[in-house]
């Protein structure tokens, strides 16, 4: 209202003059969009252009309604020129319109221009800035009308710098072009030059400013790709930046499957200050990026499109894009694409297409860089056969655990040591122990509670560790992964039972370190090798049980060198008529520091330590030599020796025997190997040469501990042995428990009928004799007979305890009574 009422007092009258000079503004005005200088505000497009310099002359030269319809005018032929939306074209003629009649009414305001003195200067330069101040305000309002504190805060940063430069520049630009008038209307053609020099130059410095603006973040974009993957956030930067750089609406990288790595594709918007896992991207344009050697695919008005890109654009409502890819040497491993450069009027060009090529390549390294640091602190990390976590993962994660425990809970590892894969290996070679081995991880990876931690930390070893509210519970967990990974495991046309033996300890009951409770869940699960459930809980015995077998390797290897082991002896008798028929031949030890030593401990370190080939020979000689010394004497026994699966796959071992029965000259009939059950019924058929070849030289085989493994009876239709050999455990319990007699029953009539000899260990009483007997076991061998014996207190017992019968083979060995 007050402006409408100042311009209504002004009593001007419009000549033809004011007309021409006015029409000449116009001009100006509508020329000085091609020295414009942009920037960008969120998505929308600002400009600073070099209307000062035609309302400094405007205000001079015409009255006010002039002015303000020549702005008006001017503004709206503007406005239509750039295709502007409907609202924003009549917002910026409306807005024009008002800042030129403000600008009028602060000069009406004022005292009245005489000549073109300082004083006239002033006048005008408070004009135009009221000008520029209220078309400037006049944006932020929008802003923070329709975007918020925050976009207007950001226009206000952007822009005022540069407005108080222009201002300045442009009004004393203008004011020296109205001097110039002044003096003679001639120079015009002066200031129409200067115009043109003008233009060009603030075409020039527009595009100065928008090279030095783009340099500095590409310079700062480099810095950013360079450090971004130790910080951590190479995307997020990247594609931020980009986006900024740009001008685009969305900024995305697109990454496919690689090996373990998953699909990535996150997209930075202008108007979202995290990452989205969306982008209007048509599929077509990243398809054709892929394609080939890769190559930038373009969509737009100012870009190169084809028809059916075009049609893909416009279905799916974008402006423009560019899709460039990015490269690791010459393959294409990803794209970098840019959506929808900001403002209604303003296309992405070609010359955004190189900007965008030129960060491509840089980022197409950074981000192979960055896949081969965390894939190398991944395989840091990680095993690789299985991708479980390797020894130093599970190392640093029980470091975490034992430093913070709830009170109450115990922090548990469960140690697996998967059954037979050495001799899996060696039959079927590595490739199916490595089957083994994965899906051995796989059950326990998919069995194990969600918040344990499953672990490969040896070449069969696998660790689970979780906290666990007692250690109860920690060692009922362990029986039910053992059991649940226990399923048969397919190789071909080959079936094999997986078996583990499970070490537990806790903290802080068995140990306060990692190394310490990893140490000894391994000393655990070699202890639960030979406990029935194959589950066993860490106790101190265990551990000087180790530490015992690793002290006693050297003195083992000095007591073969001397001769120290001795050999017992225990008889085997027939059932029927209790007639002495042979001897078992078994290793004792006597040690000069810890006193006997069990065989099961000293045979346990001869596998260990490589000694166990000279241990069997060593027993085998010995037990040659009293089979000579008997066969001369005309009291023939035959001797039987027991042999380590590991013996059974030994290719020289057979030729071995050969010699040693030339050297003793001893008939090989005479002699017996028994092999433990697991060591001829396991899944391949390593053994086999070597019985088959033993079979040939003459000598008898039987399996011995039968009944203890998880092997079919019916496995012994293709094993070449003579005998099988009941174990003592279900000897002793068959007079009391019906179970274990249904099995030796079954046995020995099987046997039987795939005429084999049998053997019942554990022979410790008439009753249990008396239902061997009557079941058809033809040999037993126990304590109702005799203990194993040291060769002399054997030759006593001979005498005490037997009777010399004659027969055409020689003399024989009857039992006078049995107590």
């Amino acid at each position: 209202m007050v402006i409408t009422t100042s311009l209504a007092l002004v009593d001007d009258t419009v000549t033809p003059s004011d007309l021409a000079i006015a029409a000449a503004l116009l001009a100006i005005l509508v020329g000085a969009e091609v020295a414009i200088l942009p920037f960008i505000v969120r998505r929308h497009n600002m400009i600073v252009a070099i209307y000062e310099i035609p309302l400094v002359l405007a205000l001079f030269f015409l009255p006010p309604p002039i002015v303000v319809l020549t702005f008006a005018l001017g503004n709206l032929i503007t406005q239509m020129r750039r295709r502007l939306p409907p609202v924003k074209l009549w917002f910026n003629v409306a807005r024009a319109a008002v800042a030129a009649a403000i600008a009028c009414a602060v000069m009406l305001a004022l005292p009245p221009m005489r000549g073109v003195g300082p004083g006239t200067w002033g006048i005008l330069f408070l004009a135009v800035a009221t000008y520029t101040l209220v078309t400037f305000f006049a944006v932020i309002g929008v802003f923070l009308l329709v975007q918020g504190v925050a976009a207007a805060r950001e226009v206000l940063r952007t822009g005022i710098r540069t407005l108080v430069i222009t201002v300045g520049v442009n009004v004393a630009v203008g004011l020296i072009i109205l001097i110039v008038l002044q003096v003679t209307p001639w120079s015009a053609l002066l200031v129409l030059g200067l115009a043109i020099v003008l233009a060009i130059f603030y075409r020039s410095y527009a595009v100065f400013l928008s090279q030095h603006r783009m340099l500095s973040q590409l310079y700062d974009l480099s810095r950013a790709i360079g450090r971004g993957d130790q910080e951590g956030g190479l995307a997020d930067d990247l594609l931020f930046r980009v986006r900024a750089l740009m001008q685009a609406e969305y900024a995305t990288l697109w990454l496919p499957a690689q090996g373990r790595y998953p699909e990535v594709l996150l997209s930075a918007r202008v108007d979202d200050s995290g990452l989205l896992d969306i982008t209007p991207t048509p599929p077509l344009a990243r398809a054709l990026a892929q394609e080939g050697n890769g190559r930038t695919v373009t969509a737009g008005s100012r870009l190169e499109t084809s028809g059916e890109l075009r049609t893909a654009l416009r279905a799916s409502g974008v402006k423009d894009v560019i899709v460039t890819p990015l490269r690791s040497g010459q393959a294409v491993i990803g794209t970098l694409e840019v959506v929808n450069r900001l403002g209604d009027t303003v296309h992405f060009t070609a010359g955004d297409v190189q900007v965008l090529e030129t960060i491509a390549a840089h980022a197409g390294v950074a981000m192979e860089n960055s896949r081969l640091v965390d894939r190398l602190r991944y395989d840091a990390y990680h095993d690789g056969l299985t991708a479980l976590a390797n020894r130093r993962r599970i190392t640093e994660a029980l470091e975490e655990s034992v430093v913070v425990r709830a009170p109450g809970e115990v922090v548990a590892v469960l140690l697996f040591d998967v059954d037979r894969l050495r001799d899996v290996n060696e039959s079927l070679g590595h490739a199916a122990g490595d089957k083994l081995l994965a899906e051995v991880a796989r059950r326990l990876r998919a069995f194990a509670p969600p918040a344990a931690l499953v672990g490969r930390v040896g070449g069969d070893e696998f660790v689970v560790t979780l906290r666990s509210e007692s250690i109860e519970a920690a060692a009922q967990l362990a029986t039910e992964l053992r059991e649940q990974v226990r399923d048969p495991i397919m190789f071909g046309t080959l079936t094999l039972d997986v078996d583990t033996a499970v070490g537990v300890v806790v903290h802080p009951d068995h140990g306060t370190d990692p190394a310490t409770l990893l140490q000894r869940a391994d000393v655990a699960a070699t202890a639960a090798k030979s406990v029935p459930g194959g589950v066993q809980l860490f106790s101190v015995g265990l551990e000087s049980r180790s530490v015992r077998r690793l002290e006693l390797a050297g003195d083992l290897r000095r007591a073969l060198d001397n001769d120290e082991l001795e050999v017992y002896f225990q008889p085997k008798v027939t059932l029927t008529d209790r007639r002495l028929v042979g001897v078992e031949c078994l290793a004792r030890w006597e040690h000069p520091a810890h006193g006997a030593v069990s065989p099961e401990d000293f045979v346990a370190v001869a596998e260990h330590t490589g000694q166990l080939s000279r241990l069997t020979e060593a027993v085998l000689k010995e037990g040659l030599r009293r089979c000579r010394e008997w066969a001369d004497a005309d009291r023939p026994l035959a001797v039987a020796v027991n042999l380590s699966p590991r013996t059974l796959v030994d290719p020289g071992f057979p030729a071995r025997v050969e010699a040693l029965l030339q050297e003793y000259g001893v008939e090989p009939e005479q002699v017996t190997f028994e092999i433990k059950e697991d060591g001829v019924t396991g899944p391949t058929d390593r053994p086999l040469p070597t019985l088959r070849r033993l079979r040939e030289i003459g000598v008898r085989l039987s399996v011995d501990d039968f009944g203890t493994g998880y092997s079919s009876l019916s496995y012994l239709r293709r094993l070449p042995v003579h005998e099988v050999k009941i174990d003592r455990t279900f000897v002793q319990g068959m007079a009391t428990d019906a179970g274990d007699l249904a099995i030796v029953r079954a046995v020995v009539a099987l046997s039987l009928q795939f005429g084999l000899t049998v053997v019942a260990e554990g022979v410790e009483s008439e009753l249990t004799l008396d239902l061997l007997k009557e079941m058809g076991c033809e040999i037993g061998q126990g304590f109702l007979f005799s203990r194993p014996l040291p060769y002399e207190r054997l030759e006593a017992w001979f005498g005490a305890r037997t009777e010399s019968e004659p027969t055409p083979l020689g003399e024989v060995r009857r039992l006078r009574a049995v107590t």
